[in-house]
């Protein structure tokens, strides 16, 4: 089961980003994009239909899920979730440490 969603802030927990924040662009299965992290040089060919420039262009790589935790603001840190069933069945993403709702 994947607890990282679209929009969720994160912290970075291995590799050469580690310790710094941000929000998820995109999931993609076990990967997520995370906004200015992992950021790598890609050399592209100008595309006129696309308007879009040739050169050096600085973006997002894909890092994998388990080099990333959910960010609580109120303690600061990197937390594990979990799910807490409502009582008219809908689910809850939770911070396992305090049980407040993300």
């Amino acid at each position: 089961m994947n607890r990282i969603k679209k929009g969720d802030r994160v912290i970075v927990t291995a590799g050469k980003d580690k310790g710094k924040q941000g929000d998820v662009v995109r999931v993609m299965g076990d990967k997520v994009v995370v906004s200015n992290i992992n950021l790598v040089k890609r050399h592209t060919k100008p595309n006129p239909q696309a308007n879009q420039p040739g050169g050096v262009i600085e973006r997002e790589a894909p890092i994998h899920a388990s080099n990333v935790m959910h960010f609580n603001p109120a303690s600061g840190k990197g937390e594990r979730i979990g799910t807490k069933v409502l009582e008219d069945g809908r689910r809850l993403r939770v911070f396992r440490s305090s049980g407040e709702a993300i």
